[in-house]
């Protein structure tokens, strides 16, 4: 019963903010019933979740129900000794409503699901306000057609630290697009991607402080204020960063180090391939483009690998659209995601050898290489469209002065 109100009460809850966001993001209410729609189909992508993990297995069952057997607490057990970083840090998420109030896994699931669709959320008013025109392939828009890809549902809703990282991210980026009014919320959702993944918080904050200092929206001064903040952010952090991947020092020898050994260890299973003999671009293809439809083991790798294919397709516009103009006027959130992209990307690509690790860790940014693809588009496009307008307008001008004239001379 108590499993039932806390779900129709967040449902509840959601549905209502739904309508509050669009409405101050100025959007019409289209837009707010794809939100609906959104919140109910990630819904169903929590049940759907339960299903395959009861099913095939994973992490996921043992973060509710505390099987972890790499995690194993001295002594009498309380909350707050399973505060840390990553796999202990999602049992200190859970233990409240697992150990204490006794809520289902699929509760669990669709508590952390929710969260998965606010960052969801956030993306989308961001994307629906900011960016200057839609674009069409196969006759379908683009937005909001790319907020329904299946990858970006199923990965964010389960128990896990995918969906806090996923998450934690779409709301920072959605601070930093806001900094002055919303820097407390970046500080927040900077906390939450620190502690279930380390290294994505070091790279989210060092993106944050690029895009910043690179963008046109920030004031001189504000960027250097900014700027030293975030360098001693970074260095605060770095060090439990290191602690947290094992290594000495930010070296390419140690990470190389480190890239060969993740990959041994991810190397295994059905979806397993040997990253160790690809070269450069191919591994990086592989961790951006695979599975592809030759590759699909299982129901949620054939749906990713067309996904794929519109990922390979979307990339060819880059080097078209890419102008000096359009990285400078592109949103401050989406400079910061794809910065955070960029690098993380060439790391999980090194060592990473399994699609389905692949799969699964390139939602947390994946989104925002789609977007930033589509946005070259749309700027260029709207330009082209203003340049044809100011054609159009300067022939009828020059039509009404030819007339004026005529008239002039039959005077």
């Amino acid at each position: 019963m108590l499993d039932f109100i806390i779900i129709a009460a967040l449902l509840i809850a959601l549905f209502n903010s739904n309508t509050r966001m669009t409405r101050s993001f100025g959007l019409p209410y289209k837009y707010e019933l794809h939100l609906h729609y959104l919140l109910f189909y990630h819904l169903f992508f929590s049940l759907f979740f339960t299903w395959y993990i009861l099913t095939a297995g994973g992490d996921s069952q043992g973060y509710w129900r505390f099987t972890m057997q790499q995690v194993l607490i001295k002594g009498e057990i309380s909350w707050w000794k399973y505060f840390g970083t990553s796999t202990t840090f999602i049992l200190w998420l859970t233990y409240i409503p697992s150990q204490i109030l006794g809520l289902n896994y699929v509760t669990g699931n669709i508590l952390f699901g929710f969260l998965g669709f606010i960052g969801i959320r956030y993306l989308f008013v961001m994307t629906a306000s900011l960016f200057p025109t839609n674009h069409r392939v196969l006759n379908f828009n683009l937005f909001p057609l790319i907020f329904y890809f299946p990858n970006l549902h199923f990965w964010t809703s389960g128990v896990g630290k995918d969906t806090i990282s996923f998450w934690g991210i779409a709301w920072f980026v959605f601070a930093v697009q806001a900094y002055k009014k919303r820097w407390w919320q970046g500080a927040i959702a900077l906390f939450f991607v620190y502690m279930a993944r380390p290294h994505m918080g070091q790279a989210l904050i060092a993106g944050a402080a690029i895009a910043i200092l690179i963008g046109s929206e920030v004031k001189k001064e504000y960027k250097i204020a900014l700027g030293i903040l975030a360098m001693i952010g970074s260095i605060y952090l770095s060090s439990s960063t290191l602690e947290f991947l094992k290594l000495d020092e930010f070296s390419i020898e140690s990470m190389e180090t480190l890239s060969s050994k993740t990959a041994g260890l991810l190397a295994s299973g059905k979806s397993a391939i040997d990253v160790s003999s690809y070269s450069l671009p191919m591994r990086i293809f592989t961790y951006m483009f695979r599975p592809l439809f030759v590759d699909a083991h299982n129901v949620m790798a054939l749906l990713s690998s067309f996904e794929n294919a519109l990922y390979f397709y979307l990339s060819f516009f880059i080097y078209r659209n890419w102008t000096p103009e359009a990285i400078r006027d592109m949103p401050i959130f989406l400079k910061t995601g794809i910065i955070v992209f960029i690098p993380t990307m060439f790391a999980f690509a090194n060592s990473l050898g399994n699609l389905g690790a692949i799969m699964r860790m390139k939602n947390m940014t994946m989104i925002y290489f789609l977007l930033f693809c589509f946005y070259l588009i749309a700027y260029n496009k709207k330009l082209r469209y203003d340049r044809l307008k100011e054609k159009i307008k300067y022939f009828q001008q020059r039509e009404e002065v030819i007339k004026r004239k005529q008239l002039q001379k039959l005077q």
